[in-house]
């Protein structure tokens, strides 16, 4: 059947009552994995990341959330707010296990690849790192940036960190001398940062542009236009297409190789803050300032998690009209 033909249809996760900021997948575990979502309402919430049925959420902060994330198997789960705290929790238990103090809006949080580190950006123009085995203990510290930091990352087999912030830059930071050691600069604030799941490629989103650099040099590897103003883009696992969203309501797909548009559509009833691609690549996320998150198809018309393929007589039987999964 020709996936050309077929329209489509997301499923939608309500249950956030204030605009969806962040996302993130957990990597393949046991029991399937797992979506988390950073909402300015306050309380992050976990889902099952093939069907967007809620789990739960994490009760604690009092602030807008600005971004959440997973580790790799889906055990814990870190938050960062406007509380000026980043908490990482127990992602089966939904308990708070820390609470890192900052001096302003925590607007990042990230892993490491064997959770025993997590790095956070701030309003602070900071970027820290915390020992999860030893909580109480100075954090490391890099300073340099000159605007908010707007999202960090550990990179290059967690020796190093990458960092992009308000100050139209991405620096990366050397963690055994504690300096920035390369720097890309760009001509308007980079929005989101990712690092693709084979960790080679950095995938960049600043202006009207989505740039992708080889993660181990910083060395550029192509850039494309797309037609609006971008928050966020997210690279197929496969490395054969991209998704990304922002102004102006719509979800974008573009073909990585040739940087042509493959497929564009209204996602969402505002602005899209966050996109991601799931760790199979099956489908991938995308979350708005009209408070929900969409899950989208990356091949319409398969059969996979809630979806059902059906052949186009029979569309009006199945999912033929958006399906929303709601928290309980």
């Amino acid at each position: 059947m020709a996936a050309n033909n077929l329209r489509q249809i997301p499923l939608t996760c309500s249950g956030h009552t204030r605009p969806v900021v962040h996302l993130d997948f957990s990597g393949i575990c046991n029991s399937g994995y797992f979506l988390i979502s950073a909402c300015k309402d306050g309380s992050p919430m976990l889902r099952h990341g093939d069907t967007g049925d809620w789990v739960g959420t994490f009760e604690g902060h009092k602030g807008a959330v600005w971004n959440a994330t997973l580790n790799r198997n889906a055990t814990l789960a870190a938050s960062g707010a406007a509380d000026f705290t980043g908490k990482v929790w127990n992602a089966v238990s939904g308990a708070e296990i820390h609470s890192f103090q900052h001096k302003h809006i925590v607007k990042s949080v990230a892993f490491d690849a064997d959770s025993e580190n997590i790095v956070t950006g701030s309003n602070e123009k900071l970027v820290r790192v915390f020992n999860l085995e030893q909580p109480e203990a100075k954090p490391e510290e890099y300073s340099g940036h000159a605007g908010a930091i707007k999202r960090a990352l550990f990179c290059r087999d967690d020796k190093c960190i990458v960092s992009a912030a308000e100050d139209k830059t991405v620096r990366l930071w050397d963690r055994m001398t504690g300096i920035e050691v390369q720097r890309l600069q760009f001509n308007s604030h980079p929005n989101s940062l990712e690092i693709s799941r084979d960790n080679h490629i950095l995938t960049i989103a600043h202006g009207s542009s989505i740039s992708f650099w080889e993660v181990d040099t910083l060395k550029k590897l192509k850039e494309v236009k797309v037609p609006t103003n971008v928050a966020s883009a997210s690279l197929h696992p496969d490395k054969h297409v991209f998704v990304c969203g922002g102004e102006d309501f719509k979800m974008y797909k573009f073909d990585y190789i040739t940087g042509n548009e493959i497929e564009s559509f209204k996602g969402h009833f505002g602005p899209v803050h966050a996109v991601k691609f799931s760790p199979d690549g099956e489908l991938y996320a995308s979350g708005s300032e009209d408070g929900t998150l969409r899950l989208w198809q990356t091949t319409v018309g398969k059969t996979y998690g809630l979806w059902k393929c059906t052949e186009p007589n029979e569309l009006n039987n199945s999912m033929s009209s958006p399906r929303e999964v709601s928290a309980n």
